[in-house]
Order: structure tokens, then sequence, then C-alpha cells
């Protein structure tokens, strides 16, 4: 949404506790003031918006992963932990665009540990992940997909379908994080059987990206 710059007048003690919420909230005064308002005029903002797919996703990953406390209305984190040794920990944050385009944000899965070889282990596996991503969205035509593999992180943009109201989107983005978060945990309970954990995740992306794109 287009913003403009405007000029109001406020008291001083207005702004300081203006100033405190926005503090405790993670953003500023402006946008502060334009929640407030836009809510009690009853107008649509960007961060409703994202409020709302949030906590259409939120229903679907309740009770399977773990909600880590996010101040921003754009992200959304999780966590999981993992059966495994040194018992590491995946963290799943999810970042939307307040003008979604192409894509309607991000997604990046990243591992907590210090130990080296299971680190690869989660690069390892990711690798094999957006391999096996890219090549079922070019199998129903689909493109735009885009995905990284780092040191112990994997982000994937996820597709924009504007035809989808914001509860679909939010349901979209928990089905997606349950399946991903399935396949984590059975790879991590027996790491040796790669090829049985890809083959399982690719039977069930198939079946979700026949009726769901991101």
């Amino acid at each position: 949404m287009k913003k403009n710059i405007y000029s109001i007048v406020l008291t001083d003690n207005v702004i300081r506790a203006v100033d405190a919420e926005a503090y405790r909230l993670g953003t500023n005064r402006s946008n502060l003031i334009n929640q407030i308002l836009a809510e009690h005029l009853s107008c649509v903002t960007p961060e409703m918006q994202m409020r709302n797919i949030f906590d259409a996703a939120e229903i679907l990953l309740h009770g399977e992963m773990l909600m880590v406390q996010q101040n921003s209305p754009s992200v959304l984190m999780l966590r999981t932990a993992l059966q495994y040794k040194y018992r590491p920990t995946v963290n799943y944050k999810v970042e939307l665009e307040r003008e979604p385009k192409e894509y309607m944000g991000r997604l990046k899965v990243q591992i907590r540990t210090q130990n080296m070889a299971l680190v690869n282990c989660f690069n390892q596996f990711f690798e094999v992940i957006s391999t096996a991503e890219e090549s079922l969205f070019a199998a129903f035509g689909i493109r735009g997909y885009k995905s990284t593999v780092t040191r112990d992180c994997f982000t994937r943009l996820l597709i924009n379908n504007p035809q989808l109201n914001e509860e679909k989107k939010g349901a979209v983005i928990g089905e997606y994080l349950n399946m991903l978060n399935k396949a984590v945990r059975n790879y991590f309970s027996a790491p040796d059987d790669l090829q049985f954990a890809i083959s399982a995740y690719s039977a069930d992306f198939a079946a979700f990206i026949n009726e769901n794109i991101i």
C-alpha cells in the first residue's frame, strides 16, 4: 500500500506512550500510529493481512512445533527438537512481504548445533530436498522456484498465488511446514537412509503441489 507523509500534532505524553509501545512491539512510531488508526477506523493494513495469514498457519502447526514469540507482524518463528544425539534444534522462520508480488515471502530453515558432522547431514539433506522440489515444480509446469543451501541454513522463496485469500495462504504455509518438518524428523531419526526420506517427501510434496503453489 502506498504511503505518504503527513504532519500531525500530538502531546508529549502521547508520543512517549506511542514510542514505548512501538519499542515493545519491535516497530516504529509511524507504523504503530498507522495500525492504531487503521484498527479504530476498520481499515485493512498489510500488518493485518500478514497476521491473518499467520493465524491460519498456526492453527495447522499447533502441537507440531514450538511457537517462538516474535514482535514483528511479518515474521513467524517455530522450533522443533530432533530425536538425535546432542538434541539439536531446527528453527523455521517465515518472513512475509508487506506488498507481495511474485513471492509472498521467504522461508529459512536453520539447524542449531556446533557439531559439524550434523551440519553436513543437514546441508546434504536440504540440497537433495531443493533439487527434488525444483524438479517437481518443473514437472507440474510451475516456474519461479528459488532456493539456496548455505552453511546450516536452507532458504526458499514462497511463491505468491494472488487468487488465494489470506486464510488459504496461511493454511498452505502451515501444511507445507508440517510436511517439511515431518521429513526433517524422519531423516534425522535414520540419517543413513537419505534415499528413503527423500522418496517419502517427494511423494508427499507431489501430492501437495498438485493442489497448492507455494
